[in-house]
């Protein structure tokens, strides 16, 4: 079923614009508008000379007419995006949410231009990838299993570009982090699931490197918790540890590239990370690998039984080499 947005009831104008107020811009004069073509219409209204912070951050985005000019009804300037018919409108309003959400902290209409320009700028790498659409729940998991593991990177690497380059998973690797001489690969299972994990393919559990490890975390959604976070909040927390611009711009790319920009779909669900454990991919470690597979086999998935393989757990020290 097609959910109601706010460009639903309101008039196609017979010239210039149709707007109504956002009620969640406590500080800054938002607006939902259709335009006399019945296009979808988003409104950021600036009290304040903002054509230089607009021309130095200007972004072109397939889909999305982007313009900045001054306002026919108040005479002051605006920020004004329309949905042009090739891109889906519930990404559209998505990415509307999205800067409703990042501007209703901000009381500055400077300061408010340059992050609504941020926002879109991380929107346009991530409507160029492959993957421009709600990750699924699974996908979510995933993710943030995998950015727990990048913060144990970053923790144990001095340098941070180091750290972000050995996460492999979003260049579409066998394995989502090759560094050194070694390789892990991360699952995620839920609270519910039984104590297996699938293996995708016949090239995840088979690497060039000396050392290959498997890195599992049981995550349960639990937003009563205080200790839970979302998939937003530990991007979030992963970007403020970051020092350096480079290590900044790559993990945005990175994140672009698996399918994510920041939504407030990603809200919920909130984890807690109710165990981890590590494993060692070697000698009898069960698994179903390329260069055993009979001539004509492709596209290999299964899974393992946790119990099977209690045998090669090991300490995370060793996937450090220490």
């Amino acid at each position: 079923m097609t959910r109601n947005r706010p460009w639903d009831d309101i008039k196609t104008p017979t010239e210039d614009l149709s707007v109504r107020q956002i009620r969640d811009s406590q500080y800054l004069p938002l607006y939902w508008g259709k335009d006399v073509n019945g296009r979808c219409v988003f409104i950021y209204e600036i009290n304040e000379d903002g054509t230089k912070i607009f021309q130095e951050n200007l972004v072109c985005i397939h889909g999305i007419k982007i313009d900045f000019r001054v306002l026919s009804t108040t005479g002051n300037q605006g920020l004004i995006l329309v949905l042009e018919k090739h891109v889906d409108q519930d990404l559209f309003y998505s990415l509307c949410e999205t800067l409703v959400d990042e501007l209703s902290k901000i009381s500055d209409p400077l300061v408010g231009l340059s992050v609504a320009l941020s926002q879109i700028k991380r929107w346009k790498a991530f409507l160029a990838g492959k993957q421009s659409r709600v990750l699924s729940a699974e996908e979510i998991r995933g993710l943030f299993s995998e950015l727990k593991f990048l913060q144990q990177m970053l923790d144990q690497m001095d340098n941070e570009l180091d750290a972000l380059d050995s996460w492999q998973g979003p260049e579409a690797s066998h394995q989502d982090f090759i560094f050194s001489d070694t390789a892990v690969e991360v699952k995620s299972l839920s609270g519910r699931e039984r104590n297996t994990v699938k293996i995708s393919s016949e090239d995840q559990l088979e690497s060039l490197s000396s050392s290959l490890f498997l890195k599992v975390f049981r995550l349960i959604d639990m937003p009563e918790s205080k200790a839970s976070i979302s998939l937003n909040e530990l991007v979030k927390i992963v970007e403020e540890t970051l020092t350096e611009a480079e290590a900044i711009d790559m993990f945005d790319t990175k994140l672009a590239k698996v399918g994510y920009v920041k939504m407030l779909n990603y809200d919920k669900p909130k984890f807690v990370i109710a165990e981890e454990q590590t494993y060692r991919v070697e000698g009898e470690f069960p698994k179903i690998v390329r260069s055993e597979l009979s001539e004509g086999l492709i596209r290999v998935g299964y899974e393992i039984k946790l119990e099977s393989i209690r045998g090669f757990l090991c300490e995370d020290k060793h996937v450090w080499g220490k």
